[in-house]
């Protein structure tokens, strides 16, 4: 083996939760910003809970934020196998299910987990190819890093600009289409409820279902005490579709928005509170 590839297999076998941990802890108390940011999300979101019980869920949030940053930092040095070996996969047969319709596949999920581990369980397990949609990242060299471990297993990124038109075209070439639905988006986007408060949110994964006429199947992949990933998958979603577009629109998309509030109540401390996810209909909470 060569110095390189030791290297690779070093870094790929370093403790992620622990080194997690203490990155996301140094994170919460050094981005003071961003610290308010979690603590008021969970009030806004959790009210019912003590400011102790919140306080705790907040450096949760932090650590299981470190560890997906080393977790990420690793794709590029794990084997398929490795991805593989860590993996459980829970309700796999609504995948499989969706698979068999060859009408093409839209899996929705939400920043919760590890969410980009998570992408890798088509290429990886199931041999099928995941095309994602991202946001291009301003720095090129980020960005080209970022990309490469995204991509490493045969997956493919869309950027969301102007991308309906080839998001269209995975979906009507049989292809599985990954969207992570759970940001704010003002622009486009329709009101829904989240966490039993308004919110916007994108119809994309709506328009497209009802476009191509394909199986909505929400996905997460969570983290679990003994540092293995399971990733969940849930019967695909019925959408409706009646003569008014606008009105099935709405309602589809806050069904994928339950689909992914039904995660994140089951994995509060893995969800990414750090966005202003409330930011459109409640502005002073971030004030």
């Amino acid at each position: 083996m060569n110095s390189g590839m030791g290297i690779d297999r070093l870094i790929s076998r370093l403790p992620s939760a622990p080194l997690g941990r203490l990155l996301g802890l140094s994170l919460g108390l050094a981005d003071f910003y961003h610290h308010r940011i979690v603590r008021r999300n969970l009030a806004f979101a959790y009210p019912e809970h003590s400011a102790a019980e919140r306080r705790r869920l907040a450096w949760r949030v932090f650590q299981n934020y470190g560890i997906n940053l080393v977790e990420f930092f690793q794709m590029r040095f794990v084997r398929r196998e490795d991805v593989v070996r860590r993996l459980r996969l829970i309700g796999f047969e609504h995948v499989v299910s969706a698979l068999r319709q060859r009408r093409g596949m839209i899996a929705v999920s939400g920043h919760l987990g590890s969410w980009e581990v998570g992408m890798q369980v088509m290429p990886c397990v199931l041999g099928v190819k995941l095309t994602g949609v991202a946001k291009k990242f301003k720095s090129r060299i980020v960005e080209s890093q970022v990309h490469a471990a995204r991509t490493r297993f045969g997956n493919e990124i869309l950027y969301k600009k102007d991308a309906l038109a080839d998001m269209t075209r995975v979906l009507r070439g049989g292809g599985v289409l990954g969207l992570l639905v759970d940001m704010a988006r003002r622009q486009d986007g329709v009101e829904i409820e989240f966490f039993g408060k308004r919110a916007t949110a994108t119809p994309a994964a709506a328009m497209l279902a009802l476009r191509c006429r394909c199986p909505v199947v929400p996905m997460l992949c969570a983290r679990e005490a003994d540092g293995s990933l399971s990733v969940h998958a849930e019967p695909a979603l019925e959408m409706l579709r009646t003569k008014d577009l606008r009105a099935d629109l709405i309602e589809n998309t806050q069904r994928i928005t339950d689909a992914v509030e039904r995660m994140v109540r089951r994995y509060p401390e893995q969800w990414f509170w750090l966005m202003k996810r409330w930011k459109d209909h409640y502005p002073q909470l971030y004030e």
